[in-house]
């Protein structure tokens, strides 16, 4: 099932365009990585997809039945932000609240699920400002978890982290995928793991390029 589809869509700020002519989709289950250098416009992919900046033209359309996670680079996190674990994974739920005031009893239980499934539910009194870079992201994760689990988004989930931290944090993703069906559209430096767990590549090496990783390797032979 076609989650998300992509076409002729050109990236970039104001008049100046990153890249043109992007045509893609993604059906339910992918793993999507996208790769590329320092500054070739994987942000600006994410950020343009999820609506966060305009896209220069071309069309972005999700199926209007699926909803989305998004993690966004750690850089990006306002990290001395004064709220609790709980609060944090919490306020993944914002956009269902639409009128109601408060957080329903269900959604309280699935926000103490998702962190017990990140494992930090035994710290979720905590203040999030006092937490490793590798807990704030699993508690991140969680976030994104409430918001949906159908679709995720996300941007550099371990840059900075270190190797094992980043091991578990993987870990942790490829079970969303395998286990649990979830799509996942992950920008990664690591190629090594890109071409390892993912089952689509989205490369803006050099010249653009959007298929199965076994296509992507086949042209890099």
């Amino acid at each position: 099932m076609e989650q998300l589809l992509v076409k002729d869509l050109s990236i970039g700020y104001e008049h100046h365009v990153l890249h043109s002519s992007i045509t893609f989709s993604i059906q339910k289950k992918d793993y999507l990585c996208v790769i590329g250098e320092n500054g070739s416009g994987k942000s600006t992919l994410l950020k343009t997809l999820l609506g966060l900046i305009p896209s220069l033209s071309g069309t972005i359309h999700f199926d209007p039945k699926v909803t989305i996670g998004y993690l966004p680079q750690q850089r990006n996190i306002q990290a001395d932000f004064p709220a609790s674990v709980k609060e944090v994974v919490l306020s993944g739920f914002i956009a269902q609240l639409k009128w109601r005031p408060f957080y329903s009893q269900k959604e309280k239980e699935k926000a103490y699920f998702f962190m017990k499934k990140m494992g930090i539910d035994s710290f979720c009194d905590k203040t999030f400002a006092t937490l490793s870079g590798g807990q704030q992201q699993r508690v991140l994760l969680a976030r994104a978890l409430c918001a949906s689990q159908e679709l995720l988004f996300l941007d550099e989930p371990t840059a900075g982290l270190d190797e094992q931290v980043t091991h578990e944090l993987y870990s942790l993703i490829d079970e969303l995928n395998q286990t649990e069906g979830m799509t996942i559209v992950m920008i990664t430096h690591d190629r090594q793991y890109a071409l390892k767990r993912a089952s689509h590549i989205l490369s803006f090496e050099k010249d653009f390029f959007f298929g199965k990783k076994e296509d992507y390797l086949g042209e890099k032979e």
